[in-house]
């Protein structure tokens, strides 16, 4: 089996909203009024979102949530990672990932006898870094411990246009300071990795389990400071075998996938599910030949995803190198 392989996968696609937001002078006189209490549950909130973010996952990776009432998403995310081992001789396994989120939680205030709905939209990101070492147990399976290190960086809209209003309305509205804060994490994860390789087909199962500590620092908020437990049980499984049909003289290949992942940290139950699993389809390129990039693998699968009250579909792409 060749141990060399780097796997640079797009771990998923979300369909991200925009929404403009007008701030008048009475709107920004009811933002004052906002108790810390509801707005550090909001933060809460945030924080155990950002869980979901800084682990590798595919089911997570690529979720729009809707409101059942008005059809708007209220949470979306999308996440671009991947990881690799040097080689068999140097089995030290390297990730990384990337993702954003978008979070739209709605305060509803008053004002004397009228009352407002003010949408506060919050934008995160994050990066996960991992540094591992590959333990043969087989010829065919390996056990990888793994530490991972978090960044994170929460902004609401309004804090985005804080300049802008701070402008407009002369005066510093401490709901805005409060609408940004700063993460970082420390953890790791363990994983055992089966890679089947044969000429007519392979098979690649990953059991993985994580678990990252998120904490707030630097010039957070006090308001909004707290902390999160990223903790996530996972197993994903591929099978790849030839169609028969060739593409850029190679055989083009069909993907069938797997992947069902635990929340047992602060992120579970928070989107109203504490599971998710997919099942996905595709077809897989191979430009090992014609490649100028050294991508030998390029790959497109769509997932049905479906969990506690969820499901959806998504479409992944990937390549390999």
């Amino acid at each position: 089996m060749r141990r060399r392989r780097l796997k640079n996968r797009l771990l998923g696609l979300a369909l991200m909203f925009a929404s403009g937001l007008t701030c008048t002078s009475a709107v920004a006189q009811v933002l004052l009024d906002l108790g810390r209490t509801r707005l550090k549950q909001r933060a809460d909130a945030v924080m155990s979102l950002m869980a979901y973010s800084v682990v590798p996952d595919l089911a997570s990776s690529n979720l729009s949530i809707k409101d059942a009432s008005t059809e708007n998403p209220s949470v979306q995310m999308a996440q671009l990672g991947g990881g690799f081992t040097l080689s068999k001789s140097v089995p030290l396994y390297l990730e990384g990932a990337v993702a954003y989120s978008r979070y739209d939680p709605t305060f509803v205030a008053s004002e004397g006898g009228e009352s407002r709905q003010l949408p506060a939209r919050w934008n995160t990101v994050t990066g996960t870094i991992g540094v591992g070492w590959d333990f043969p147990i087989t010829s065919e399976l390996v056990f990888r411990p793994i530490v991972d290190v978090s960044l994170g960086k929460v902004a609401s809209d309004l804090k985005v246009a804080q300049y802008l209003l701070g402008r407009a309305l002369d005066r510093n509205i401490e709901f805005l300071d409060g609408g940004s804060m700063n993460a970082y994490g420390l953890g790791g994860a363990v994983m055992l990795d089966w890679e089947h390789v044969r000429e007519s087909y392979s098979i690649d199962v990953e059991l993985r389990y994580t678990d990252i500590r998120l904490q707030t620092f630097g010039n957070t908020f006090e308001a909004v400071s707290g902390n999160a437990s990223a903790r996530t049980a996972n197993i994903w499984a591929r099978y790849r075998a030839p169609t028969g049909a060739y593409m850029l003289d190679r055989p083009l290949r069909y993907v069938l996938e797997f992947s069902h992942s635990r929340y047992l940290g602060s992120q579970s139950g928070i989107l109203g599910f504490d599971y998710l699993s997919s099942l996905g389809t595709g077809l897989e390129l191979d430009t090992s030949k014609s490649s100028p990039l050294y991508v030998t693998r390029l790959r497109a699968v769509l997932r049905y995803m479906f969990g506690n009250n969820v499901s959806g579909v998504s479409l992944g792409l990937a390549a390999s190198f």
